[in-house]
Order: structure tokens, then sequence, then C-alpha cells
């Protein structure tokens, strides 16, 4: 059966201007429990805490807000999703906030709830990079379930820029239980997102539209979507395939309850397994299977000025081979900064800061220092491709836990500690054991491309038969 998360709690409450939703579960714990009880009485099976603008930037004493909010929800007796919403900042480069520090401020949050929370639902979020910070905050501080919900506008798209594909491979990716929409949007505006939606996922989907859209009469903001419309519209939504359902801004009790009413009898469904092979950029997604181009001109090997701007630091000869390399049509850019006499790691981390600061195309990873490879993907904006892994047991101890953490597509080499075998049953083989030891990490073979090394009919005539 269907899951019902609750609704509006800001519109709701009503506030007077300057007043802040979160000191309420302090200063007046018994209004906040009253719409919570008012939720649960509804037919909620979830009651999100209230606590979604609870963050360092707005308060000083996060930890007693979060306890106490997660408190009053639990009075209710029902599920209680720790709610986080984003910090009202951008990371860089677009702002000012940097990635590790958004990473600790989601921390706080999930650090004082998560004793007590059964779940964490990550809500309105319109950048991915943000998002990204969330789910590692969440991922490294407990092992709750984790729904992850975004707000697209009319036109289907985050704040960034990402699409629907590209925002579900990478919240996939990262390892997200649930994943769908809220606020922004009215219950039939989001029917479309819905349908992109079921396109792509694999994991459950979640859906807490606005009652319809915002107007204001008579210096009010009254949402023009009443609860029998309301109910009408999640009916079709429910038939079309989700898990989970809930409301946003606008909505009351009285929206829940004609929603429950009309979908209950309405079975939920998880999506059908979607064998797609996507990288992804902030805002741009590839699909292998589609073909792609991968530009290697960011490689020290045989490239003597590559080797003196690695040397040099020289960030700005690595933008124009990556721009040249965009324009020319590559899909794909492949990262390699390996040189011994550098600092790769920090080399590869300016490179993936750089470039994602100035192209949509997503990025290949290429680094056999594992170090240097996991700052790196813990820097990369996407869902990028990882330069790679092969049928060494050192190699794919050291990958394939930082795949499984940070999301990719792993390029498996087919050799081994024997080195490359001969002949093509040999490479299949190493193939297949790559295949099995990534599903003992979790990860499916459709986020595994396989290099079967072919090697020229000039090194060897029997290549041409293999």
């Amino acid at each position: 059966m269907i899951t019902y998360f609750d609704g509006g709690m800001g519109t709701m409450l009503n506030l007077k201007a300057g007043e802040l939703p979160e000191l309420l579960n302090i200063n007046d714990p018994e209004r906040v429990y009253a719409i919570h009880k008012a939720y649960a009485d509804a037919g909620c099976n979830i009651i999100s805490a209230n606590t979604f603008g609870a963050n360092r930037f707005k308060y000083d004493n996060v930890d007693e807000i979060v306890k106490s909010a997660v408190k009053n929800a639990k009075r209710t007796g029902k599920k209680v999703a720790l709610d986080i919403g984003p910090t009202g900042k951008l990371l860089k480069p677009m702002g000012d906030l940097a990635f590790e520090e958004c990473v600790d401020i989601f921390a706080d949050v999930v650090k004082a709830g998560r004793d007590e929370a059964d779940l964490v639902l990550l809500e309105t979020f319109g950048d991915l990079y943000e998002i990204k910070a969330a789910m590692l905050a969440v991922k490294e501080n407990c092992d709750l379930p984790l729904v992850v919900s975004m707000i697209f506008d009319e036109k289907a798209r985050l704040l960034t820029g990402a699409d629907v594909r590209t925002a579900c491979a990478v919240v996939e990716g990262l390892g997200a239980n649930a994943i769908g929409f809220n606020c922004g949007l009215g219950p039939k505006q989001m029917i479309p997102l819905v349908e992109e939606l079921e396109k792509h996922a694999s994991i459950p989907i979640l859906v807490m539209p606005n009652a319809g859209l915002p107007e204001s009469v008579n210096g009010e903001t009254i949402f023009n979507v009443d609860p029998d419309e309301f109910a009408s519209y999640m009916t079709q939504i429910a038939k079309m395939g989700v898990s989970y359902l809930g409301g946003c801004c606008g909505t009351t009790p009285a929206h829940l309850k004609a929603m429950i009413e009309a979908t209950k009898d309405i079975e939920d469904k998880v999506p059908e397994f979607k064998n797609e092979t996507i990288v992804a950029s902030y805002s741009k997604s590839v699909d292998l299977s589609e073909g792609a181009v991968i530009g290697e001109r960011i490689n020290p090997t045989g490239k003597k000025l590559m080797k003196e701007a690695l040397r040099n630091k020289d960030m700005d000869y690595v933008l124009r081979q990556g721009i040249t390399q965009s324009e020319a049509g590559a899909h794909i850019l492949d990262v390699n900064m390996g040189l011994p006499e550098i600092d790769e790691k920090e080399m590869l981390c300016s490179g993936v800061y750089e470039l994602q600061s100035v192209l949509p195309v997503p990025l290949q990873l290429d680094s056999g220092d594992a170090e240097a490879m996991e700052a790196a993907l813990r820097l990369y904006n996407g869902k990028a491709m990882i330069n790679s892994v092969n049928g060494k047991e050192k190699s794919m101890k050291e990958v394939f836990p930082l795949a499984k953490k940070y999301g990719g597509v792993v390029v498996c080499l087919c050799l081994d500690e024997d080195g490359i075998p001969s002949t093509a049953q040999g490479r299949i083989a190493i193939a297949k054991k790559i295949i099995k030891r990534a599903a003992e990490y979790g990860i499916d073979k459709k986020n595994l491309a396989v290099d079967a090394l072919v090697m020229t009919i000039s090194t060897d005539t029997n290549n041409a038969i293999e």
C-alpha cells in the first residue's frame, strides 16, 4: 500500500513576519504538536519533524531545536522523518559556501536527530551539489533510510539546471532509498515530472505537491486547489505507480485526509529496474549505451605541454584543453593528473573544480591513486566515470568502495595480476570476475563499462582472430 507523508507545516503555522518556525519546537511545542496530531488523525503514516530550516545559519542551538522537534513529532505515535531543507546558500563556485562546510552544516542536524528519528527526508532541494553534501552528511553519520525530494520548475529543471534524468542518476548513485518531488508546483503540474522520473528511476518514488499555485488575495497568499481537487489529481499520480504521497505548501490535514481516502486502495508500485549506464555533471547526463566520445587530452602521457602545465599548476591551460574538446564534440572529458613529481591529489581536485566551474560536460576521473580518486569523487558535482578498476584484488578493494559511496560508472580493465590475457576468453573471465566482485559491494553491472583492452593486429596477428 502507499505510504503517506504529512502536509504543509509553515503555511499551517501562519507565522507573523520575523517569526522562526523551528523555535516553536521549544517556545510553543503544543502549537507544533497540534499540527502533527491533525495530520496523524488524517491518516498520515509519517510525520515530518519541524526541522526544515534548522541549521547554524539561522540558529545557535540547532541540537536543542532538532531534539525538541523530533520529540514533538514522536508524540503522535507515528514514524518520524528528520526533515532537512536547503541551507539557503549557494555552493562554490556559484556562491560562497564551501562543499565541506555544507556537509558539516547538515551533519549537525543529522547527529542531533538520528537517535529518535525513523528516517531522513531531504526536501525542497534545487541544487544537485547541495543534495550531494546533504546525502553524504546523512550517510556518514547514521544508517537511517534516506528519501530525497527535489523542487523542479515548470520546465522540468532544478535551480542549477539539471533535468530529471540527470538528477535521478546522481541521487540514485549516491544511495537514496527513495526519490521524488515536492513544492514549487501543484499536483497537476507535477504529473509530467512523475512520468519522466518513472522512465529513469529504479527506486521508490515520492510526490508531495503544493495545494496548487499561490495567488495573492487581499494581501494574503492563497493556494488555489481545494482538498477535493487535490485528491483527484493525487489519485491520477497514485495510479501512475508511486510509493509515497504527501503534501507541501498550502496543503492542510483536510487535503491529506481527502487524498488518503481517495487513494488508500491503490497499490504502491516500485519502478522497474532501469538498465541505463549514465554519467552526469551538475546539469547534463550522458547514456553510454547511446554512444559517447571521451576527450583524453587532459593527460600528461606523451604530452610535453600538459606536463609543463601541471608542474606549473597552470589551470588555464587545462581549461583550454577542456573547452577545445567540448567544442569539438566530446561528450565526456577524461581528467588525468598523473605525474610522479606533482601532488596528484591536489592537482586532480583543482582540475575537477575548475573544469566543472565552466563546463557542463561530465568528467571521467582518471587516477591509480586511491586517495586522489576519493578526494576528486567527493568534490565532483555529478556522477563521474571512474577510470579505472581491474581484476587485481588490490584494485577492486580500493575502487569499489569509492564507487559505492560516491556513485559513478566504473571503467573495468580486463587485466589482473598475470597481465592481459592473450585470448578473448581469458579477458571475458576477468570481466566476469570484476562484475561478480562489484555485485558484492552492491554495485550493479549497469554502472560498469568493460574495456576489453583490444590490441592492434600489428602487435600480434592472432589479435585479428581474437
